[in-house]
């Protein structure tokens, strides 16, 4: 798949300055700052020019063995149509705008793993039709909060394979774009999500925090595997936080849990703190690393 995509003229300066000191989350300030934050840091790579690197022989092999691809690809498909979908309903220019860059960074993934497999000579399921979402919030939110929860286990995932040498420098170069995207996006959901609330009528907030429930718990059933055939697919959702079987790497679970929550916070900490970040998942998993022993350490 060689598709081009259209990439947006986008003005830094979209709409009213920010001002130090602190904001009032939901205020017309706060909106400014998460907008204005996603659309400055925007990147313009494009995929068709990526130099995907030369491999050697035993690096492709493990490459090519990761049964996740099929599942990475859908999970990107279905991602940028359902906040293009989202996005088409916003009245106000600068979260539209902000939306539809998101959408659009969602279906640039989708191109560069359809011309990474392509390099490397992975085969793929065909693709399934993308629906239509008929509820655009319901599925923004599931992409959004699902993307908090996959994110914060693929910073630790991705560093784990970086410092074990299952993928080369080069490569881990090339996907670093795409790693730094994801987190601009969980960080622009979770600041639309509070901006969101806060201008609702107050008639309206039982409802969405009802919402916002089900669409966690509707994550975790799927994630648990609950929600499966028993036939299931070869590759699922899981793979996030099981990933690091698939990536032979002999790290034990504490081990992972503190390598997550380090990347998470060196992800996301170079953003202006008076940004929300995501804080379900790295609190559960907090509270989870409390009740562990401490990694034990080969002997010098």
């Amino acid at each position: 798949m060689n598709g081009t995509l259209t990439f947006p003229e986008l003005p830094l300066d979209a709409g009213a300055p920010v001002t130090p000191g602190p904001i009032r989350l939901g205020s017309e300030q706060h909106k400014n700052l998460f907008c204005r934050t996603l659309l400055s840091t925007f990147n313009p790579y494009k995929p068709a020019v990526i130099d995907w690197p030369a491999l050697a022989p035993d690096a492709q092999e493990r490459l090519t063995g990761l049964p996740i691809w099929d599942i990475a690809v859908q999970t990107e498909g279905r991602a940028g149509l359902h906040v293009a979908t989202y996005a088409e309903r916003i009245a106000d220019p600068l979260l539209k705008r902000a939306i539809e860059l998101n959408a659009f960074e969602e279906r640039r993934h989708k191109h560069v793993l359809h011309n990474m497999v392509e390099a490397y000579g992975i085969k793929l399921a065909p693709e399934p039709q993308y629906i239509v979402p008929k509820d655009p919030e319901w599925s923004f939110m599931v992409t959004g909060y699902s993307e908090c929860i996959d994110s914060f286990f693929a910073f630790g995932l991705f560093e784990t394979a970086k410092r074990s040498g299952f993928f080369p420098p080069e490569l881990v170069d090339t996907f670093e774009p795409v790693m730094r995207e994801e987190g601009r996006h969980i960080l622009f959901f979770v600041n639309w999500v509070a901006w969101h609330r806060r201008n609702m009528p107050l008639w309206r907030r039982p409802w969405f925090a009802i919402k916002v429930a089900a669409v966690w718990a509707f994550l975790v059933w799927e994630r648990i595997g609950i929600a499966r055939d028993v036939g299931g697919a070869p590759q699922d959702n899981n793979f996030t936080v099981t990933g690091t079987k698939e990536l032979g790497v002999d790290i034990s679970v504490p081990e992972l849990m503190d390598i997550c929550l380090a990347e998470n916070d060196r992800r996301l900490g170079i953003y202006d703190a008076r940004l929300l970040r995501p804080r379900f998942v790295p609190r559960v998993v907090r509270l989870a690393r409390r009740f562990m022993r401490a990694p034990r350490r080969a002997p010098a």
